[in-house]
């Protein structure tokens, strides 16, 4: 839509050349700030303008630029070592969008609208991503995905602050993985994604529970649990108002999709 609010798009060539002020937004794909009007806003910042590589693949990991977008990381391989690289088709194919907003839409901005079904949050967190941020005054800070998103549309970026990259490391992309998604109706918003990974002799289990969840849960095992330790773990850390209830499914049914998918993955891991 027309935002007829804004009477100024600024592209800096650099962080340093950006005054910023109240009625300040920063623009990657756009596609939600385009989505609804933004009274509030009456200048946009390009982040293109920046020129940052949209993937940068090190023996260290994977950085991914906030303004990546969806369909870039979507045909990204990754050498053959990273074995979990197919986690991110399956996470982007979990995405309720068009093929507009496919190549236009950022993995920063998905991950800065902070929902609950975002699936790039959920990718980003299963392979304990570590996000950097840019803040208004000071150096550079970061801050895992899994504490980044506190909960629905909620994340702990303060005014102006901006997120730059998300840093995927090598150890994680190498582990083994598996993942269940579910949604009520076809093609539909995803009511729960969970991802479990780990290591070849099943040591290091860890389970991510993301989309049932206002934020990310994560769990931790030194080695895949029993099948009735697992669901202990899942009640005991989530209780019954952990859950995210919304038109795309009750609390009960988000509980019991999780403890029947985690179960799932931890006998597909084990």
């Amino acid at each position: 839509m027309n935002l007829n609010t804004i009477v100024e798009v600024k592209r800096p060539g650099s962080i340093e050349e950006v005054e910023w002020r109240d009625g300040h937004a920063w623009l990657g794909g756009g596609t939600w700030l385009f989505s609804e009007p933004q009274v509030a806003t009456d200048t946009l910042v390009d982040l293109e303008s920046f020129g940052w590589p949209a993937l940068t693949a090190t023996p260290r990991g994977l950085e991914i630029a906030a303004t990546c977008k969806i369909a870039e990381l979507h045909a990204f391989k990754g050498p053959p070592a990273w074995r979990a690289i197919p986690l991110i088709r399956d996470c982007i194919d979990a995405f309720l969008m068009s093929f507009k907003i496919w190549n236009a839409a950022t993995v920063g901005g998905n991950i800065c609208m902070s929902l609950p079904a975002g699936a790039m949050v959920s990718l980003t967190s299963a392979l304990e991503g570590v996000c950097t941020l840019w803040p208004r005054m000071g150096g550079p800070r970061e801050i895992p995905v899994a504490d980044f998103v506190t909960g629905n549309h909620m994340n702990v970026l303060q005014k102006g602050e901006l997120l730059r990259s998300i840093h995927l490391p090598a150890s994680a992309l190498s582990r083994r993985y598996a993942m269940r998604q579910a949604s009520l109706t076809h093609l539909g918003r995803s009511a729960a994604l969970i991802v479990g990974t780990a290591g070849d002799n099943g040591e290091d289990f860890l389970l991510t529970v993301s989309a049932a969840t206002p934020r990310p849960v994560q769990l931790r095992f030194k080695k895949i649990p029993a099948a009735t330790e697992l669901r202990q773990a899942i009640d005991e850390r989530l209780p019954a108002e952990s859950w995210f209830e919304d038109v795309h499914g009750s609390a009960p049914y988000k509980r019991h999709i999780t403890r029947y998918y985690a179960e799932q993955i931890r006998a597909e891991l084990a």
